[in-house]
């Protein structure tokens, strides 16, 4: 049985990833960051929720996998997100078909002459 954990921007799939398909699979987790590409990512901020995701699931190791457990590393990957958009790591694409911003407006230099 196929579970999952899906937030604004982390889906989580209990899935392979098989001709585009997902495959069910009790052993394997699948990720999926920013499906709507509202964000501008680095490899290496990508790299630090991949890195996150792997610690969560680690953390999970012997327990039961729920979809309980999915939405609570889904949540926790979710804070991850806001707080690199927060620190200024990671940006709105204002270029996305998808213009919500769920976690706060951008942020803008504003150039004030005098």
């Amino acid at each position: 049985m196929l579970l999952k954990s899906t937030t604004r921007h982390i889906r989580i799939y209990t899935a392979t990833l098989a001709n585009n398909e997902f495959v069910p699979s009790q052993d394997s987790l699948t990720i999926d960051i920013d499906p709507d590409n509202e964000l501008n990512w680095t490899t290496e901020t990508l790299n630090q929720v991949y890195r996150k995701f792997d610690e969560l699931v680690e953390s999970y190791n012997g327990e039961d996998l729920t979809e309980y457990n999915l939405r609570r590393i889904g949540s926790e990957l979710e804070h991850l997100v806001r707080s690199l958009l927060q620190q200024g790591q990671i940006s709105y694409n204002l270029n996305s078909r998808v213009l919500n911003y769920s976690m706060g407006l951008p942020q803008v230099d504003s150039q004030i002459s005098v």
